[in-house]
């Protein structure tokens, strides 16, 4: 996916909406979904989905009820890398498993030492751990009421076809932070498949110039024909090291192998995953 055109939906939406509501690397990282995304038409009314749009937003949410209950459910492997991505530039790569404690919140087990060959920065496990806590998106039916949704249209991803909403907080808060950006909703299952945005709070961002990561763009994958669950997020930003030029940073996080939490973390046996397929009736 181009991330030029991802921009220009972006901005082409919130431009609407506003007007409308005032070393080596630890082993090889799949690629992302090869989603192409069309430019959406720069006009005003795009004109009505095919169904009504409070029908797709109550579908939506109503799945996303259910994808997070899911998630919320399993432990998984995951990868962390960042790459500087200019001339000569290294990667740091740490894995291991994201896994919930009592309380609600995501931790990750290192699984190998983190492996960097990293030659304009520096991270460290106290910056993967800032990593694992960033926030992931689910627009549950509760969470919805917190949100203005605007519809803009329709965009291909790849071999789906996917209705398009602007999404921004109704008001912002200094207790948390909310999804600003554009959502892609696919025609057929009426599940979020796509998203791409930033999180955002009444309080200026202090995550320092190291970790400068703000637009996020996550890919979903249809997890036994029921769920979409993201399992792979993105992020490039810049930042401008004393005495050099902006260096370019992208931040990639992989997640498979999900099992549940009852499941020994380290057992061999065969476990349910993102790719398996569901079980025959």
């Amino acid at each position: 996916m181009q991330r030029g055109r991802l921009v220009l939906v972006f901005v082409i939406a919130l431009l609407m909406f506003e007007a409308r509501t005032s070393a080596q690397d630890a082993g090889p990282m799949p690629p992302p979904p090869t989603y192409k995304v069309n430019r959406i038409p720069s006009v005003p009314h795009p004109g009505p989905p095919p169904i009504p749009e409070q029908e797709i937003i109550q579908k939506f949410t109503a799945n996303e009820d259910a994808a997070k209950k899911m998630y919320d459910q399993y432990d998984f492997t995951q990868t962390i890398r960042v790459e500087e991505l200019t001339d000569g530039g290294g990667k740091f790569t740490v894995s291991g498993t994201v896994y919930t404690k009592p309380d609600g919140q995501r931790y990750l087990r290192i699984v190998n030492p983190p492996v960097s060959n990293l030659k304009f920065t520096t991270y460290t496990l106290e910056d993967v751990r800032t990593i694992v806590q960033f926030p992931q998106l689910f627009l549950t039916t509760d969470e919805s009421g917190y949100y203005d949704f605007l519809y803009v249209g329709e965009d291909k991803l790849d071999e789906l076809t996917t209705y398009v909403f602007q999404v921004k907080p109704k008001m912002l808060s200094r207790s948390r932070k909310f999804f600003q950006g554009v959502i892609y909703v696919d025609d057929h299952d009426l599940a979020i498949v796509e998203s791409y945005g930033k999180f955002v709070s009444e309080l200026a961002d202090a995550e320092g110039t190291k970790l400068p990561f703000s637009m996020f763009e996550t890919y979903r994958e249809d997890f036994q024909g029921k769920y979409w669950l993201p399992t792979y997020v993105s992020s490039d930003d810049y930042i401008k090291p004393a005495n050099e030029d902006e260096l370019h940073l992208r931040l990639v996080v992989h997640s498979a192998d999900f099992k549940l939490h009852s499941e020994d973390i380290s057992t061999s046996g065969a476990q349910p995953s993102l790719n398996s397929q569901p079980p025959a009736k």
